[in-house]
């Protein structure tokens, strides 16, 4: 799976659709990397059409607390309204993609 421009559009374009004037002062995205190696992607629902919708938790090569069991591994889950994607260095594409299908997709 690789991430183009259309999936960053898709993503601006949902962030976008989140801003109100108020709800991108307290809410928002972050990217970051995580010393497994690997990337975090945090997204909070709390405001968003999304925020009750269920997630079914993805999990690829990880221990039952959520830790890596070998270098390629992935870890999808909502905790306290905000939507957690962490994998190795090679998921980001993974993480953004797996998020923008379930948050525009039909509930």
């Amino acid at each position: 799976m690789t991430i183009d421009m259309d999936s960053l559009t898709e993503l601006q374009d949902w962030f976008a659709a989140q801003c109100d004037g108020a709800w991108e002062h307290q809410h928002g995205i972050t990217i970051e990397s995580c010393d497994n190696p690997g990337w975090w992607v945090k997204i909070d629902l709390a405001g968003t059409s999304i925020a009750n919708r269920f997630f079914d938790p993805m999990t690829e090569n990880v221990d039952a607390d959520g830790h890596p069991l070998g270098s390629r591994w992935m870890n999808c889950h909502v905790v306290g309204g905000v939507w957690h994607g962490a994998g190795d260095e090679t998921k980001l594409p993974t993480l953004l993609q797996i998020f923008l299908t379930w948050a525009t997709g039909d509930p």
